[in-house]
């Protein structure tokens, strides 16, 4: 569930991708279309070592750099006014939510990977 976000966004760029170039040109992100391959990579591949429980680490790192990019780039919140700051702000805050839950996936994930390592050793 906490790929979601990420894969849903990715397929849909995918799937659409004269969209996907256009949200690109729309927050100023130049050249479109390469960034809009990284972007759609980023959420696909994140995602999917997320889901895959291999490299789980790496994923969710992924994930959450990507995350905490968009801030300033789609949500910057500070150089608003009003409730169109304050709707951002809440975006913002749910952003860093999502890498909090990314950071505990990773964690949990190192941990599930170093307690099975010597199990998987003796076999």
């Amino acid at each position: 569930m906490l790929t979601l976000v990420f894969w849903s966004s990715g397929l849909a760029k995918l799937f659409d991708f004269p969209t996907a170039i256009a949200e690109m040109e729309h927050y100023g992100l130049a050249p479109a279309a390469p960034t809009a391959i990284a972007v759609i990579f980023v959420q696909l591949a994140g995602s999917a070592l997320v889901i895959s429980g291999r490299h789980i680490w790496l994923g969710a790192g992924a994930l959450g750099v990507f995350t905490v990019l968009t801030i300033p780039i789609a949500h910057a919140f500070w150089s608003m006014s009003g409730q169109a700051a304050f709707l951002e702000m809440l975006f913002a805050i749910e952003h860093l939510s999502v890498v909090g839950g990314l950071m505990i996936v990773a964690i949990l994930g190192r941990r599930t990977a170093a307690v099975q390592a010597p199990v998987l050793a003796g076999a």
